[in-house]
């Protein structure tokens, strides 16, 4: 068992068949501790209203998604706590404010966020916050 901050990009493929599902599976598999922001349902909520308008998902599919995310064991932080460390990393990685949240959040429990954003695994590769963040299939 492990304990882990876990992003949007990671719960997305709990529900939608991606490419790294399998792995982003097997978090929640593990029995792993899991925390994230607590804006973290909003964004997923935002994520299955994209997914419904686009015609990937069912509205009843994106309605049993949330119901179920939203009973999985993970602890949900105070954005409020994170926000200036947040604000002050965006500023210095360029990585956009709510994945810096995330970062926070793992810097504050001194543990790794799981990540499926390459990008963000780029932008932050050569930082030494890079040892906060996690690519899903190393999990």
């Amino acid at each position: 068992m492990s304990f882990y901050v876990v992003d949007a990009s990671v719960a997305a493929k709990w529900f939608l068949n991606e490419v790294h599902s399998p792995a982003a599976l097997g978090i929640l598999k593990d029995g792993n501790e899991l925390h994230a922001p607590d804006f973290f349902l909003l964004e997923m909520d935002s994520l299955f209203c994209k997914r419904i308008r686009r015609g990937d998902i069912s509205e009843i599919d994106g309605n049993d998604a949330r119901s179920i995310l939203a009973s999985l064991p993970i602890t949900r932080h105070s954005s409020e706590t994170l926000r200036e460390t947040a604000y002050a990393i965006a500023n210095q990685t360029g990585c956009s404010l709510y994945d810096c949240l995330y970062v926070t959040l793992a810097v504050l429990l001194e543990t790794r966020m799981v990540t499926a954003d390459r990008r963000l695994c780029r932008r932050l590769a050569d930082n030494p916050l890079a040892g906060y963040v996690l690519w899903v299939e190393d999990a």
